[in-house]
Order: C-alpha cells, then sequence, then structure tokens
C-alpha cells in the first residue's frame, strides 16, 4: 500500500484540482479514474468515467481551491480513501462552493486509480 499514503493520496487530489482550475478535468479524470469509476456531486448527478472525459473540461474554471482536514482512510490491501474539506471559488461566484470530499482509491494493473469519487455539501 505504498501507494496509497496520505501525502500521495493529496498529490494527486491536488493535480486534480489544479486540473479544474484550467479546465483539463475530464482528461485528467478520464486517465485517473478506473472504467467503473463513478463521481457522484453535491447536486445528485453520478457521473460515469466516459461522461467524466467527455464533459469537465468544458465545466467553467475554478479560480482558487483550498484542501482542508485531510485524512487517511484504510480500507483494504490495495485501497484507501481519502477524506477531506474543499472550498472553491469561481469568477463572478457569490458563494464559495464546499463540501466534504470522499475520494476512493485503489492499485489497479500496478497503478494508482480513483474508483470512487463523492462529494456532501456542508451547507445544509
Amino acid at each position: 500500500m505504498d501507494a496509497l499514503t496520505l501525502e500521495t493520496l493529496l498529490a494527486l487530489e491536488r493535480r486534480g484540482w489544479d486540473a479544474l482550475c484550467t479546465s483539463t478535468g475530464g482528461t485528467f479524470y478520464g486517465e485517473l479514474m478506473t472504467e467503473e469509476a463513478v463521481m457522484i456531486l453535491v447536486n445528485g448527478m453520478v457521473l460515469d468515467r466516459d461522461t467524466v472525459a467527455r464533459t469537465l473540461n468544458d465545466s467553467p474554471p475554478w479560480a482558487s481551491y483550498a484542501i482542508t482536514d485531510a485524512r487517511l482512510l484504510p480500507i483494504g490491501p490495495d485501497t484507501a480513501a481519502l477524506l477531506y474539506t474543499a472550498t472553491a471559488e469561481r469568477e463572478g461566484q457569490v458563494e464559495p462552493f464546499g463540501a466534504l470530499m470522499a475520494s476512493h482509491y485503489c492499485i489497479a494493473r500496478g497503478e494508482t486509480k480513483l474508483a470512487l469519487y463523492q462529494q456532501t455539501t456542508i451547507t445544509h
């Protein structure tokens, strides 16, 4: 489980957020996600990898983001979840976006892959 450390997974999450800030999130997550992976967003949408890869580059970019309270939850020999709080802002957005994040990673064919990503709103 050497690749599934807090530092490694946090670096992957930051690379993902950086991609979302430069409108390259679809490309990044299309490569990072397993074939069966899904993203569950705060608005109730469930996106499979192909949908993420096809549409996320067209989403408005984030202008800034912050990751706080990150912690690793080991699940099994080749799986772990990264849990954290994220806040992000877009140009012209009145209120910042804030959510609890759970990114579930696994080792697949020797590579670290994202198997499940879920957002839970902190505004309710």
